[in-house]
């Protein structure tokens, strides 16, 4: 049975024993008709144009993994930030692991979707928020009709959270093939700040397929610092929708590093809706082999006086692809926006391909905005300065490479995170340096 057909026939079985809200359910109702409408998206779509889904899906995915996996903690502790106090909200194959999670409700909610979707005091900012911010795409709809678990994250107004938050999935392989659909709720009230780390990480080789929906708002004046480290086994695939909708003067940004997997796709819309509002996303992507990652940007900018940053670096050797699409509009009534975009790409490779597509899209006539693309190698006379300095070739790359990626480090504001990240850098490029934060 092909996946499509085979999550349609699940669609309709669902166990109905779980009370949600009326209007969840058909919300879920009209998701999947969507799914069944348009299905799985392929290379004639023009958002899709450079990367195909058709080795992912043809595969025969266990769409319901078994409940109770114990895991233990030495087992999975390299990938926290374990030097790090934080709270901790984490999914083994989907499921809550309360064990290896910290939650909390006092003066804040951070704890899992499924509550906050079924108890009557968390009814009214459901209402308010759940898939507000979410588009109809088939892939984001098929989310909606599936996810009940994830985490939910409501940060009450003036509320300062003194510690990140983490979030973590991880798939254990006892199934042959994995198909995952975490949702996540994320709500900075006004005047809240917060920090996110968040990954989803394979324990053995087996194929796993995560298919992700996470919606984040940020009310006046709120501050949202958001971090996804993506460092998967060869096998793991990952579809990445986050939808981040900001209200006046609120500050949002997004990092996102790119290390290992199968397949990565990253879906980031970000929705300025009030005056003096700053988007800042940027990313790093090193990868290698056949390993495929695919960043598609939109920055819709609606209200006047507001910013948008974006910077992305990708480093792509072997028989790597990488895909990077942004938009950035401005409405007519966006006056004075500030809007920036940058796509710089190195090739170590020659069998290596990038496909870079910045656009521009105006309807305002008081603005600043550019954009551009770069991609090549680097610098030969630089490597050659180097090496007659004594420093080895390969380091030599590496310093190279690790200055070039620098200025989206920097802007990291978790020292431990930063640190981590470096660490990560160094293993990808085959070398030991230690790196200066």
């Amino acid at each position: 049975m092909e996946l499509k057909e085979k999550l349609l026939s699940s669609f309709w079985g669902l166990d109905s024993s779980v009370e949600v809200a009326e209007h969840i359910n058909d919300l879920r109702g009209d998701a999947i008709k969507v799914f069944e409408q348009y299905g799985f998206p392929s290379k004639k779509q023009e958002a899709w144009k450079y990367t195909s889904l058709n080795k992912i899906v043809n595969r025969d995915y266990v769409l319901e993994p078994k409940g109770d996996i114990a895991v233990d903690f030495n087992q999975v502790k390299k990938y926290f930030l374990h030097d790090l106090d934080s709270y901790a909200i984490v999914f083994i194959d989907g499921v809550y692991s309360a064990h290896l999670s910290q939650t909390t409700h006092d003066g804040m909610d951070i704890c899992l979707l499924s509550a906050a979707l079924t108890k009557p005091r968390f009814r009214a900012i459901i209402e308010n928020y759940f898939n507000k911010a979410a588009n109809s795409e088939s892939m984001v709809s098929l989310n909606t009709a599936f996810a009940s678990e994830g985490a939910f994250v409501y940060i009450p107004k003036h509320k300062s959270v003194e510690k990140p938050i983490q979030i973590i999935h991880f798939s254990t392989g006892n199934d042959s093939a994995l198909l995952l659909q975490p949702r996540n709720l994320i709500i900075a009230d006004e005047n809240a700040h917060v920090q996110i780390i968040e990954r989803y990480q394979s324990l053995s080789s087996h194929p796993v397929f995560t298919n992700v929906v996470t919606e984040i708002f940020g009310e006046k004046r709120s501050q949202i610092d958001y971090y996804k480290v993506q460092n998967d086994f060869e096998d793991a695939s990952l579809i990445d929708h986050t939808f981040i909708n900001q209200e006046t003067e609120s500050n949002c940004s997004v990092h996102t590093f790119s290390f290992g997997g199968k397949l990565i796709r990253n879906n980031l819309n970000f929705s300025q809706n009030g005056e003096h509002v700053e988007s800042t996303l940027k990313g790093i992507t090193i990868i290698g082999e056949k390993q495929h990652v695919d960043h598609s940007t939109l920055v819709n900018h609606n209200s006047p006086n507001c910013e948008s940053h974006q910077d992305y670096k990708g480093i792509f050797g072997d028989q790597s692809t990488g895909v990077f699409n942004g938009r950035i509009i401005v409405d007519k009534l966006a006056q004075k926006t500030n809007a920036f975009q940058a796509n710089n790409n190195i090739l170590i490779s020659d069998k290596a391909t990038i496909n870079t597509k910045p656009q521009l899209e105006i309807f305002a006539d008081d603005v600043k905005c550019s954009h551009g693309c770069t991609v090549g190698q680097l610098d030969e006379d630089a490597l050659f300065y180097m090496r007659t300095r004594g420093i080895p070739k390969k380091e030599a790359q590496a310093l190279l490479t690790y200055a070039f990626a620098n200025n989206v480090l920097e802007t990291v504001k978790i020292p431990e995170l930063k640190q981590r990240i470096n660490k990560l850098i160094a293993n990808k490029l085959g070398v030991n340096i230690g790196f200066n934060l």
